[in-house]
């Protein structure tokens, strides 16, 4: 074998260690979308839930990759990873992806990402713009079709809340107003949280269940000293006499 023959191995992209800049918002929506969808899915052993982790789509191709700010694959075991190869998860690309855009990242997520996405069949991308300054408005939804994407319509309330479903999640997406965004569950009815807010949530319940056992133990001891002084006023009737019965 000479060295002519020799081939280079293919490198493909893994994490380095280096944070990647992002403002707060962007970076605080990244955090609540990895991590309130992982709570959804919590207990969907087949469902594997990752974001700005990288995504290789193509074997032998190392900048054929990608790195969703959210991302959601059906039907591969839900374990952490290094990074996503698609041919190490039997050709299984991602279902969802929600890129939270910025001024430095909207050319790539309103342009080549689509084509990306599009070609890895991934069912619906979101766009999320938690600035308001390059989409409008801030929430875009597409679903794939024969034809390529197709925009999703949201619906308004009445408040000026724009509601865009994903039909792949079985989910709500909410922008509010103000811009805050929110996976919504119409099943349950109410919205996604993240592991803090669940924690939270989980205190507050503790609380109150503490302040009733509270409020339960006041009312026994209320009546424990209704009853004895009952007792005492039942023995002192006796005492001159009185029936107590009687005066009922």
């Amino acid at each position: 074998m000479t060295l002519s023959t020799l081939k280079a191995p293919i490198i493909y992209p893994e994490p380095d260690g280096s944070p990647m800049a992002e403002s707060d918002p962007n970076r605080d929506y990244l955090v609540y979308g990895v991590e309130s969808l992982k709570l959804h899915f919590q207990d969907s052993s087949d469902v594997y839930v990752s974001g700005n982790l990288w995504l290789s789509y193509e074997q032998g191709v190392s900048d054929a990759a990608v790195s969703p700010d959210v991302f959601v694959v059906f039907g591969v075991e839900n374990r952490p990873r290094r990074s996503y190869k698609v041919w190490e998860e039997q050709g299984k690309t991602p279902d969802w992806v929600l890129e939270v855009t910025s001024g430095s990242t909207r050319r790539k997520d309103e342009r080549e990402k689509p084509l990306i996405y599009a070609q890895m069949g991934v069912s619906e991308y979101f766009q999320y713009d938690p600035s308001g300054d390059y989409l409008k408005p801030s929430l875009k939804g597409r679903r794939l079709t024969q034809n390529g994407y197709q925009i999703i319509t949201p619906n308004s309330l009445e408040n000026g809340t724009l509601v865009v479903p994903s039909l792949v999640l079985g989910l709500e997406l909410w922008l509010f107003p103000n811009g805050q965004l929110r996976f919504f569950n119409p099943q349950q009815g109410e919205f996604l949280r993240t592991y803090r807010e669940e924690r939270e949530r989980g205190d507050q319940e503790q609380q109150r269940a503490e302040q009733e056992q509270q409020r339960a133990e006041q009312e026994r001891q209320r009546a424990e000293q209704e009853r004895q002084r009952a007792d005492i006023l039942a023995a002192k009737l006796k005492e001159l006499g009185i029936n107590p019965s009687d005066l009922v």
